[in-house]
Protein backbone atom coordinates (compact mmCIF):
# COMPACT_ATOMS: atom_id res chain seq x y z
CA UNK A 1 0.00 0.00 0.00
CA UNK A 2 2.64 2.02 -0.32
CA UNK A 3 1.36 4.20 -3.02
CA UNK A 4 -2.10 4.44 -1.90
CA UNK A 5 -1.46 8.00 -0.35
CA UNK A 6 -0.39 9.52 -3.27
CA UNK A 7 -2.92 7.73 -5.81
CA UNK A 8 -5.86 9.13 -3.36
CA UNK A 9 -3.97 12.83 -3.71
CA UNK A 10 -3.85 12.69 -7.64
CA UNK A 11 -7.64 11.56 -7.84
CA UNK A 12 -8.82 14.24 -5.03
CA UNK A 13 -6.78 17.05 -6.30
CA UNK A 14 -7.74 15.84 -10.13
CA UNK A 15 -11.57 16.46 -9.32
CA UNK A 16 -11.51 19.52 -6.69
CA UNK A 17 -9.67 20.92 -9.74
CA UNK A 18 -12.30 20.21 -12.13
CA UNK A 19 -15.26 21.28 -9.62
CA UNK A 20 -12.90 24.50 -9.30
CA UNK A 21 -13.07 24.83 -12.82
CA UNK A 22 -16.81 24.33 -13.10
CA UNK A 23 -17.84 26.56 -10.54
CA UNK A 24 -15.58 29.43 -11.89
CA UNK A 25 -17.47 28.86 -15.38
CA UNK A 26 -21.06 29.05 -14.55
CA UNK A 27 -21.61 31.15 -17.29
CA UNK A 28 -20.73 29.17 -19.39
CA UNK A 29 -22.57 26.10 -17.90
CA UNK A 30 -25.79 28.37 -18.00
CA UNK A 31 -25.28 28.76 -21.60
CA UNK A 32 -24.23 25.56 -22.58
CA UNK A 33 -26.32 23.37 -20.14
CA UNK A 34 -24.38 20.00 -21.25
CA UNK A 35 -20.81 21.09 -20.69
CA UNK A 36 -21.39 20.58 -16.94
CA UNK A 37 -22.41 16.74 -18.09
CA UNK A 38 -19.36 16.11 -20.41
CA UNK A 39 -17.08 17.94 -17.89
CA UNK A 40 -18.17 15.19 -15.31
CA UNK A 41 -17.50 12.37 -17.41
CA UNK A 42 -14.16 13.61 -18.49
CA UNK A 43 -13.61 13.48 -14.54
CA UNK A 44 -14.32 9.53 -14.63
CA UNK A 45 -10.71 9.32 -15.86
CA UNK A 46 -8.85 10.53 -13.48
CA UNK A 47 -8.53 7.73 -11.75
CA UNK A 48 -6.98 6.27 -14.75
CA UNK A 49 -4.64 9.06 -14.66
CA UNK A 50 -3.82 8.88 -10.95
CA UNK A 51 -3.43 4.94 -11.79
CA UNK A 52 -0.73 5.67 -14.43
CA UNK A 53 0.94 8.54 -12.52
CA UNK A 54 1.34 5.87 -9.78
CA UNK A 55 2.57 2.92 -11.56
CA UNK A 56 5.10 5.41 -13.40
CA UNK A 57 6.80 6.47 -10.02
CA UNK A 58 7.14 2.84 -9.03
CA UNK A 59 8.19 2.18 -12.31
CA UNK A 60 5.79 -0.73 -12.68
CA UNK A 61 4.54 -1.57 -16.05
CA UNK A 62 1.82 0.93 -17.01
CA UNK A 63 -1.70 -0.79 -16.86
CA UNK A 64 -0.70 -4.56 -16.23
CA UNK A 65 -0.91 -6.09 -12.89
CA UNK A 66 -3.67 -5.11 -11.97
CA UNK A 67 -7.16 -6.93 -13.53
CA UNK A 68 -7.37 -6.22 -16.82
CA UNK A 69 -8.46 -9.30 -18.58
CA UNK A 70 -10.60 -10.32 -21.49
CA UNK A 71 -11.24 -13.78 -20.35
CA UNK A 72 -14.98 -14.10 -20.63
CA UNK A 73 -16.40 -16.35 -17.91
CA UNK A 74 -19.92 -16.73 -16.46
CA UNK A 75 -19.18 -13.98 -13.98
CA UNK A 76 -19.60 -11.27 -16.99
CA UNK A 77 -22.75 -11.68 -17.35
CA UNK A 78 -24.25 -12.29 -13.84
CA UNK A 79 -22.48 -9.11 -13.10
CA UNK A 80 -23.98 -7.50 -16.43
CA UNK A 81 -27.38 -8.47 -14.93
CA UNK A 82 -27.02 -7.14 -11.48
CA UNK A 83 -28.18 -3.80 -11.91
CA UNK A 84 -30.85 -3.80 -13.66
CA UNK A 85 -32.15 -5.92 -11.20
CA UNK A 86 -31.33 -3.37 -8.27
CA UNK A 87 -32.87 -0.73 -10.44
CA UNK A 88 -35.81 -3.00 -10.60
CA UNK A 89 -35.77 -3.32 -6.32
CA UNK A 90 -35.39 0.62 -6.17
CA UNK A 91 -38.27 0.98 -8.31
CA UNK A 92 -40.08 -1.27 -5.67
CA UNK A 93 -38.55 0.55 -2.66
CA UNK A 94 -39.45 4.07 -4.26
CA UNK A 95 -43.52 3.04 -4.47
CA UNK A 96 -43.39 1.21 -0.98
CA UNK A 97 -41.61 4.58 0.46
CA UNK A 98 -43.12 7.35 -1.81
CA UNK A 99 -45.22 6.08 -3.77
CA UNK A 100 -44.96 5.50 -8.47
CA UNK A 101 -46.93 7.64 -10.76
CA UNK A 102 -47.27 6.21 -14.10
CA UNK A 103 -48.55 9.24 -15.57
CA UNK A 104 -45.90 11.22 -14.77
CA UNK A 105 -44.60 13.92 -17.51
CA UNK A 106 -41.92 11.54 -18.66
CA UNK A 107 -44.03 8.69 -18.91
CA UNK A 108 -46.33 10.47 -21.24
CA UNK A 109 -43.59 12.18 -23.37
CA UNK A 110 -42.49 8.32 -23.76
CA UNK A 111 -45.97 7.48 -24.56
CA UNK A 112 -46.50 10.26 -27.21
CA UNK A 113 -42.89 9.66 -29.08
CA UNK A 114 -43.18 5.60 -28.89
CA UNK A 115 -46.99 3.90 -27.49
CA UNK A 116 -45.85 1.84 -24.31
CA UNK A 117 -47.69 1.39 -20.87
CA UNK A 118 -45.37 1.24 -18.07
CA UNK A 119 -44.18 -2.24 -18.51
CA UNK A 120 -42.75 -1.66 -21.85
CA UNK A 121 -41.49 1.65 -20.59
CA UNK A 122 -39.41 -0.15 -17.74
CA UNK A 123 -38.06 -2.98 -20.38
CA UNK A 124 -37.09 -0.46 -22.78
CA UNK A 125 -35.21 2.03 -20.51
CA UNK A 126 -33.96 -1.24 -18.74
CA UNK A 127 -32.93 -3.24 -22.26
CA UNK A 128 -31.20 0.24 -23.92
CA UNK A 129 -29.52 0.91 -20.39
CA UNK A 130 -27.59 -2.51 -20.39
CA UNK A 131 -26.75 -1.95 -24.47
CA UNK A 132 -25.16 1.28 -23.37
CA UNK A 133 -23.68 -0.16 -20.17
CA UNK A 134 -21.61 -2.75 -22.08
CA UNK A 135 -20.18 -0.12 -24.80
CA UNK A 136 -20.08 3.52 -24.55
CA UNK A 137 -20.98 3.54 -20.17
CA UNK A 138 -18.06 0.68 -19.80
CA UNK A 139 -15.66 2.99 -21.66
CA UNK A 140 -15.77 5.95 -19.35
CA UNK A 141 -16.17 3.96 -16.23
CA UNK A 142 -13.34 1.68 -17.27
CA UNK A 143 -11.72 5.45 -16.41
CA UNK A 144 -12.83 4.84 -13.16
CA UNK A 145 -13.10 1.65 -12.53
CA UNK A 146 -8.98 0.53 -13.22
CA UNK A 147 -8.05 3.42 -10.55
CA UNK A 148 -11.27 1.69 -7.81
CA UNK A 149 -11.26 -1.87 -8.79
CA UNK A 150 -7.94 -2.07 -10.41
CA UNK A 151 -4.96 -0.28 -9.16
CA UNK A 152 -6.39 0.60 -5.55
CA UNK A 153 -7.97 -3.24 -5.03
CA UNK A 154 -4.47 -4.27 -5.57
CA UNK A 155 -2.90 -1.97 -2.86
CA UNK A 156 -5.56 -4.00 -0.76
CA UNK A 157 -4.71 -7.76 -1.76
CA UNK A 158 -3.90 -9.60 1.06
CA UNK A 159 -6.47 -7.65 3.26
CA UNK A 160 -10.09 -8.73 4.53
CA UNK A 161 -12.13 -8.45 1.44
CA UNK A 162 -15.15 -7.04 3.77
CA UNK A 163 -12.92 -4.25 5.12
CA UNK A 164 -11.46 -3.45 1.84
CA UNK A 165 -14.77 -2.76 0.12
CA UNK A 166 -15.91 -0.71 3.04
CA UNK A 167 -12.14 1.68 2.78
CA UNK A 168 -12.48 1.53 -0.62
CA UNK A 169 -16.36 2.79 -1.18
CA UNK A 170 -15.65 5.64 1.50
CA UNK A 171 -12.95 6.54 -0.48
CA UNK A 172 -14.75 6.56 -3.89
CA UNK A 173 -17.99 8.22 -2.39
CA UNK A 174 -15.90 11.26 -0.93
CA UNK A 175 -14.11 11.54 -4.58
CA UNK A 176 -17.47 12.59 -5.92
CA UNK A 177 -17.66 15.38 -2.97
CA UNK A 178 -16.89 18.20 -5.53
CA UNK A 179 -18.94 17.19 -7.85
CA UNK A 180 -22.64 16.57 -5.39
CA UNK A 181 -21.30 19.70 -3.68
CA UNK A 182 -21.80 21.46 -7.78
CA UNK A 183 -25.78 19.17 -7.79
CA UNK A 184 -24.62 16.33 -9.30
CA UNK A 185 -27.04 13.44 -8.02
CA UNK A 186 -28.81 15.63 -5.04
CA UNK A 187 -28.85 19.07 -6.62
CA UNK A 188 -32.50 19.41 -3.68
CA UNK A 189 -29.78 18.64 -0.84
CA UNK A 190 -26.05 19.28 -2.26
CA UNK A 191 -24.34 19.28 1.59
CA UNK A 192 -26.17 16.22 2.66
CA UNK A 193 -25.31 14.57 -0.81
CA UNK A 194 -21.80 14.40 0.06
CA UNK A 195 -22.99 11.93 3.19
CA UNK A 196 -25.51 10.11 1.13
CA UNK A 197 -23.19 9.37 -1.98
CA UNK A 198 -20.26 8.12 0.74
CA UNK A 199 -23.55 5.18 2.07
CA UNK A 200 -24.42 4.47 -1.76
CA UNK A 201 -20.91 4.28 -2.66
CA UNK A 202 -20.25 1.00 0.30
CA UNK A 203 -22.74 -1.64 -0.70
CA UNK A 204 -21.85 -0.46 -4.16
CA UNK A 205 -18.11 -1.41 -3.79
CA UNK A 206 -19.02 -4.31 -1.75
CA UNK A 207 -21.27 -5.74 -5.05
CA UNK A 208 -18.44 -4.81 -7.74
CA UNK A 209 -15.84 -5.98 -6.17
CA UNK A 210 -17.24 -9.06 -5.53
CA UNK A 211 -17.87 -9.74 -8.93
CA UNK A 212 -14.40 -7.88 -10.11
CA UNK A 213 -12.84 -10.78 -7.90
CA UNK A 214 -15.11 -13.20 -9.10
CA UNK A 215 -14.30 -12.94 -12.83
CA UNK A 216 -10.24 -12.00 -12.16
CA UNK A 217 -11.17 -8.98 -14.48
CA UNK A 218 -11.83 -5.11 -14.03
CA UNK A 219 -13.82 -5.02 -17.18
CA UNK A 220 -16.12 -6.63 -15.26
CA UNK A 221 -16.18 -3.82 -12.89
CA UNK A 222 -16.39 -1.42 -15.48
CA UNK A 223 -19.42 -3.11 -17.36
CA UNK A 224 -21.06 -2.88 -13.75
CA UNK A 225 -20.68 0.45 -13.60
CA UNK A 226 -21.51 1.64 -16.96
CA UNK A 227 -24.62 -0.40 -16.90
CA UNK A 228 -25.28 1.17 -13.50
CA UNK A 229 -25.05 4.70 -14.65
CA UNK A 230 -27.32 3.78 -17.60
CA UNK A 231 -30.36 2.38 -15.70
CA UNK A 232 -29.82 4.67 -12.43
CA UNK A 233 -32.80 6.99 -14.45
CA UNK A 234 -35.79 3.99 -14.55
CA UNK A 235 -37.09 5.53 -11.01
CA UNK A 236 -37.32 9.17 -12.53
CA UNK A 237 -39.65 8.00 -15.23
CA UNK A 238 -42.44 7.07 -12.17
CA UNK A 239 -41.82 9.85 -9.72
CA UNK A 240 -43.28 13.37 -10.44
CA UNK A 241 -40.14 16.20 -9.98
CA UNK A 242 -42.00 18.14 -7.84
CA UNK A 243 -42.61 15.52 -5.52
CA UNK A 244 -39.30 13.69 -5.67
CA UNK A 245 -36.89 14.11 -2.96
CA UNK A 246 -32.84 13.21 -3.74
CA UNK A 247 -32.18 11.66 -0.41
CA UNK A 248 -34.91 9.46 -0.35
CA UNK A 249 -36.26 8.41 -4.28
CA UNK A 250 -33.93 6.61 -6.79
CA UNK A 251 -30.67 4.95 -7.55
CA UNK A 252 -28.98 7.26 -5.02
CA UNK A 253 -31.72 7.92 -2.50
CA UNK A 254 -32.35 5.92 0.65
CA UNK A 255 -34.50 3.49 -1.74
CA UNK A 256 -31.35 3.15 -4.33
CA UNK A 257 -29.53 1.91 -0.79
CA UNK A 258 -31.66 -0.45 0.45
CA UNK A 259 -32.06 -2.24 -3.33
CA UNK A 260 -28.22 -2.75 -2.87
CA UNK A 261 -28.25 -3.73 0.72
CA UNK A 262 -30.99 -6.28 -0.56
CA UNK A 263 -28.53 -7.88 -3.56
CA UNK A 264 -25.33 -7.43 -0.96
CA UNK A 265 -27.01 -9.28 1.69
CA UNK A 266 -27.48 -12.17 -1.47
CA UNK A 267 -24.55 -12.22 -3.01
CA UNK A 268 -22.67 -12.81 1.03
CA UNK A 269 -25.69 -15.77 2.06
CA UNK A 270 -24.42 -17.02 -1.83
CA UNK A 271 -20.70 -16.78 -0.70
CA UNK A 272 -21.30 -18.37 2.45
CA UNK A 273 -23.66 -21.00 1.71
CA UNK A 274 -23.51 -22.27 -1.45
CA UNK A 275 -20.26 -21.59 -3.16
CA UNK A 276 -17.28 -23.64 -1.95
CA UNK A 277 -14.88 -20.13 -3.24
CA UNK A 278 -15.47 -18.55 -0.51
CA UNK A 279 -14.52 -14.58 -1.00
CA UNK A 280 -16.07 -12.53 1.40
CA UNK A 281 -14.91 -13.78 4.59
CA UNK A 282 -11.37 -14.31 3.11
CA UNK A 283 -8.03 -12.00 2.29
CA UNK A 284 -8.08 -10.52 -1.21
CA UNK A 285 -5.91 -12.66 -3.47
CA UNK A 286 -5.33 -11.15 -6.74
CA UNK A 287 -1.71 -12.53 -7.55
CA UNK A 288 -3.20 -15.14 -9.70
CA UNK A 289 -4.76 -12.90 -12.14
CA UNK A 290 -1.32 -11.59 -13.03
CA UNK A 291 1.48 -14.76 -12.21
CA UNK A 292 2.39 -16.39 -15.77
CA UNK A 293 2.35 -20.19 -14.48
CA UNK A 294 6.78 -20.76 -13.92
CA UNK A 295 7.90 -23.82 -15.71
CA UNK A 296 10.84 -26.10 -14.97
CA UNK A 297 13.33 -28.34 -17.00
CA UNK A 298 14.13 -31.81 -15.71
CA UNK A 299 17.33 -33.05 -15.79
CA UNK A 300 15.36 -35.53 -18.22
CA UNK A 301 14.36 -33.09 -20.72
CA UNK A 302 10.86 -33.33 -19.50
CA UNK A 303 8.89 -29.50 -19.22
CA UNK A 304 6.61 -29.46 -15.65
CA UNK A 305 5.13 -26.76 -14.21
CA UNK A 306 6.52 -25.15 -10.92
CA UNK A 307 3.53 -24.84 -8.31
Amino acid sequence: MKNLKLYIAIAYGLVWAAGGALYLSNSLVAAYPGASTLWMSVCMFFPLIATLICQKASKEPLLRNIGISWKVNRWWFVGWFTFPVIALLTLLFTNWISGIDTHTEAMLTLGQSMPVGPAGATAITLLSGMLAGVTINALFAFGEEIGWRGYLLKQFEGKNFLTSAIVIGIIWGLWHAPLILLGHNYPQHPQWGVLMMVVVCIPMSFIIQYFRVKSGSVIVAAIMHGTCNAVAGLTMLFVSLDKYNDLIDGATGLAGILAMLVVALCIFLFDRYVTRDRICSSPIALHHETTPPQHTIHPNGEEKLKK
